[in-house]
């Protein structure tokens, strides 16, 4: 074989190999979880691929479980709560929130129906077991957090309720609704708006809702994040970079989408398309529109916390900002 053979054989073998995409790795919670639909979206619409990249990603129950997963290093980055995410901060673990995915709490409290006469307001949930995603002392979850602190906010005391573990799907929350082993349910969407059209849960208060956020959190806050792990950031800036640019285009392609196309690329049943179409169509709003990260949102989200921790020094005294790195999705008033 000559020369000018082989060195065409590498030269293409060298093309192939730079042209191989880049394997990114991401946790969640899901699927189908409304709040992190940009992620379930990512792969339908090809922004992965348009950035020569190629995303995995790890579906679990809640997002204290994502989080860990990735400070396991199973992945390298994981979208949940920022709540959730500034917890496991403030107990010094390596985590950075580096892009906004949503801006608002995507949760929806409900009641059993049979339950409608008895509980009016969320001063009537005193004595009662309420479901949220992941039930936990030590890493609460999103909604968890957002659960105490309402109840706090009507002047019930956490120990006069008893919080259990709903999961983070429809079956596990409409089983949790119609077996009785929950009064309530810190629901997630769009499985809340399904549960309510099939009459299976009341509800007493959607946080989706601008007056709802206004009156009982202060604003928008920061929800769901798009986080990894410092060590990242040290040895691997680019694909950092390269997974904010895919989060950024596909946040873009919401803005620029109908409900309609949005829910077509995601290919769901018929019985989810139903669930998630309406809901979309009413809020496709909470998602940030360019993954950064607005200041005011920060605010919120640092009061928020505080306020839930209000009886652990660590945690009330933790700032917001030592969570958040904007190098790659920029920052907003």
């Amino acid at each position: 074989m000559n020369n000018r053979l082989l060195a065409l054989m590498a030269t293409l073998f060298l093309s192939a190999v730079n042209a191989a995409p880049i394997t990114i790795t991401l946790a969640t919670a899901g699927p189908g979880n409304l709040s992190h639909l940009p992620i379930d979206l990512i792969k339908k619409i090809g922004a992965d691929r348009d950035e020569g990249a190629e995303l995995t990603v790890r579906y679990f129950g809640g997002g204290p479980l994502a989080f860990k997963d990735m400070l396991s290093k199973n992945v390298d980055f994981a979208v949940a709560g920022a709540p959730a995410l500034a917890q496991l901060k403030a107990k010094n673990e390596p985590v950075v929130s580096i892009a906004a995915v949503n801006l608002v709490p995507t949760f929806t409290l409900m009641i059993r129906p049979e339950l409608a006469d008895k509980i009016n307001s969320i001063a009537d949930l005193r004595g009662r077991v309420i479901g949220i995603n992941s039930a936990s002392v030590s890493n609460k979850s999103t909604s968890q957090m957002l659960t105490e602190f309402v109840l706090q906010r009507a002047n019930i005391p956490l120990n006069s309720v008893h919080f259990i573990a709903a999961g983070q799907s429809l079956a596990e929350q409409s089983a949790a609704l119609e077996s009785g082993s929950v009064d309530a349910i810190m629901g997630d969407e769009p499985f809340a708006s399904a549960l309510q059209a099939a009459g299976k849960a009341v509800v007493l208060a959607d946080f989706h809702q601008p007056e709802t956020a206004r009156a009982l959190l202060g604003g928008t806050m920061l929800n769901a994040q798009l986080a990894t792990r410092q060590d990242m950031i040290d040895a691997h800036p680019q694909d950092v970079a390269l997974m904010v640019r895919i989060l950024k285009r596909t946040l873009v392609y919401i803005q620029t989408h109908t409900a309609e196309e949005i829910v077509d690329k995601l290919q769901l049943t018929s019985t989810d398309k139903a669930a998630l179409l309406p809901i979309l169509r009413k809020h496709k709003n909470i998602f940030s529109p360019d993954a950064s990260m607005p200041s005011a949102a920060i605010d919120t989200a640092q009061g928020f916390f505080r306020a839930v921790n209000v009886a652990n020094p660590q945690l009330n005294a933790f700032d917001f900002r030592t969570l958040i790195n904007t190098t790659w999705s920029g920052s907003t008033p």
